[in-house]
């Protein structure tokens, strides 16, 4: 039984892609299985991804076959298997509850990841509400003389584990704009998002003595200006007169996780496509 590929394009809008790209994987003998596409009036390209069974193609020919057809077209391409788990490090710092939502649902299947490290600012006691487990766990003090080559040291073991993906779950350190370069596209950072925005300490106790109706969160992928990276998924939630700071830190923690979580799904699964500052998502 073949593995289902997933293939991932974009290129500048033009008619007939669609039927291109399919009469392709039919010419090849592959089955669809899910086809998504968007054409962006506004940059004038085109996004799509789709799930196939490859059948009776030999990946190795199918990639190559590929590669030919794509530079023909003028076509920025990816071609990963379907259910390969992507390995992935997690950076965090004494708040664990994203982590401790990430790591429930790889283990209950409904993330499609390899944990291959986690790397904390603080002691591992200090996350001690989160089951570990095996996981590697390493601790990297960081203070403004050591950031340099702590951060050095996170570059290492993402490189000797092979990490394919950062997460920052509440990581509460600003990487250097080198760090954000190394591992652009590839690493995804969560925050808190009201309406109006607050900055510095205990933002929910801020938001409560400003009266907010609404508080949010935003995953987005980390770049060198802070916080305003590509957005890949955002929620919100309503806020009534009747919750304290409490309540607010309560649904926040909830709301960080959430969106957290489905954010990691969504790039692990081959759903995010970058579209210059923007993001292209296929939900699924």
């Amino acid at each position: 039984m073949t593995e289902p590929l997933i293939l991932t394009l974009s290129c500048a809008d033009r008619p007939g892609i669609t039927a291109n790209v399919t009469g392709f994987l039919f010419e090849h003998g592959c089955n669809i299985l899910e086809a998504q596409q968007f054409n962006d009036r506004e940059s004038d390209r085109f996004f799509m991804r789709i799930e196939f069974d490859p059948q009776s193609s030999r990946r190795e020919d199918l990639r190559a076959d590929l590669a030919a057809y794509a530079a023909r077209m003028e076509m920025e391409w990816n071609l990963v298997r379907r259910d390969r788990p992507r390995r992935v490090l997690f950076m965090v710092s004494k708040f664990d509850h994203c982590l401790a939502s990430l790591l429930y649902r790889w283990r209950i299947g409904e993330l499609p990841l390899e944990p291959v490290a986690i790397v904390s600012n603080h002691p591992r006691e200090a996350i001690s509400h989160t089951h570990i487990g095996g996981v590697p766990f390493h601790h990297l003090p960081v203070t403004k003389d050591t950031k340099s080559n702590q951060e050095e040291q996170v570059r290492a073991i993402a490189r000797d584990t092979g990490a394919e993906l950062v997460v920052l779950a509440r990581y509460m350190q600003i990487l250097s704009d080198q760090q954000a370069g190394h591992f652009a596209g590839k690493c995804i950072n969560i925050h808190h998002s009201f309406l109006p925005g607050f900055k510095g300490a205990k933002p929910y106790h801020q938001a409560h003595a400003r009266g907010v109706k609404m508080i949010g969160a935003t995953a987005h992928y980390v770049t060198t200006d802070l916080d305003e990276g590509p957005i890949i998924h955002q929620d919100v939630e309503a806020i009534s007169h009747a919750d304290n700071p409490d309540d607010l830190v309560r649904k926040g923690r909830d709301i960080e996780s959430r969106v957290l979580a489905e954010a990691v799904r969504l790039h692990l699964e081959e759903r995010v496509l970058m579209n210059g500052q923007r993001t292209v998502v296929f939900k699924g």
